[in-house]
């Protein structure tokens, strides 16, 4: 019993959340998923059978080949067999994996720094910034994310730092207004009335008090968002406004097989979309188990 009282209070932050994560048997199964997901994406170059970038490597009278089918002269088997252009989708699937995780963690963690230093700004300083910050993300939020993507797109034209700038502009007037509800509450508690009573400026109030107390709601929002945004990506490439066709992603993927589905070639879309259901299910799971983590409601049971 003695040792037991011990071990619980010599338990770290740290630990206390990775036992709260771990104890979901769901959680730590979309996590483990997620992991090899990422790894795949970071050594693809590394373990795809072929480059599906290197035009020297593909061979079009190798197209539309079935799962378990070989080349020509019977030296390379694709497992997962080839689309319209002679492409292994094993090796685009991997590729296109890692093109849609760039897009969904950077677009998300610029759009997080955006929103997050906007809100709180708004929610310290009030008065007309409040105002004209969150009027703002009032109109943002007011249109559709596809519509406001599809107008950008259009303009700038496809492109991996186009799709990132349009997925930033949709996302960052929800992190603005979750900071600046935190911000609300926060302000108004003993810690805060206590650095404005030492003279303290408002910029090291903001970031270094404020700060710090406004992000689990926004860490699990992020995690979300990361989600919605690789899922917004395959479908702008899958409406042709992503990426161009010699860097394949899992919606430009999932596009090139749709007309091919009627005639039994389904591989061509159905690899890539489970691929892409399993990475954002995968990114939810661990999402939704944060959400349960960082509420400190829950920590207090």
């Amino acid at each position: 019993m003695d040792a037991t009282i011990q071990s619980i209070a010599i338990e770290t932050p740290f630990q206390r959340f990775v036992r709260n994560f771990f104890a979901s048997k769901i959680a730590a199964t979309g996590c483990v998923l997620l992991l090899l997901i990422v790894l795949a994406a970071i050594f693809a170059s590394v373990i795809a059978p072929q480059n599906p970038y290197d035009l020297t490597q593909i061979d079009i009278m190798d197209s539309r080949l079935s799962p378990g089918a070989q080349n020509l002269d019977g030296s390379f088997t694709y497992l997962l067999g080839t689309d319209e252009q002679g492409r292994d989708m094993l090796s685009a699937i991997l590729y296109g994996v890692r093109i849609s995780i760039i897009v969904g963690v950077a677009s998300t963690a610029i759009a997080l720094l955006i929103g997050l230093t906007l809100g709180l700004c708004a929610g310290y300083f009030g008065g007309r910034t409040e105002s004209f910050i969150m009027r703002v993300a009032d109109i943002q939020l007011s249109f559709p994310p596809i519509l406001v993507a599809l107008i950008l797109l259009a303009l700038m034209g496809p492109g991996i730092d186009k799709i990132v700038i349009a997925l930033i502009t949709v996302q960052w007037a929800y992190y603005a207004r979750t900071a600046r509800s935190a911000a609300l509450v926060e302000r108004k508690k003993e810690y805060m009335e206590a650095a404005r009573g030492l003279g303290l400026s408002p910029l090291r109030i903001v970031f270094r008090h404020l700060l710090p107390n406004c992000l689990p709601p926004l860490i699990v929002i992020a995690a979300l968002q990361v989600a919605s945004a690789i899922s917004l990506e395959a479908t702008l490439s899958f409406l042709g406004l992503g990426l161009p066709v010699t860097e394949p992603s899992l919606g430009l993927l999932i596009a090139n097989g749709f007309d091919y589905m009627m005639s039994g070639k389904y591989w061509i879309s159905v690899f890539p979309g489970i691929a892409l259901l399993l990475t954002v299910v995968s990114i939810n799971l661990v999402a939704d188990q944060l959400r349960d983590v960082l509420n400190p409601r829950l920590q207090t049971q």
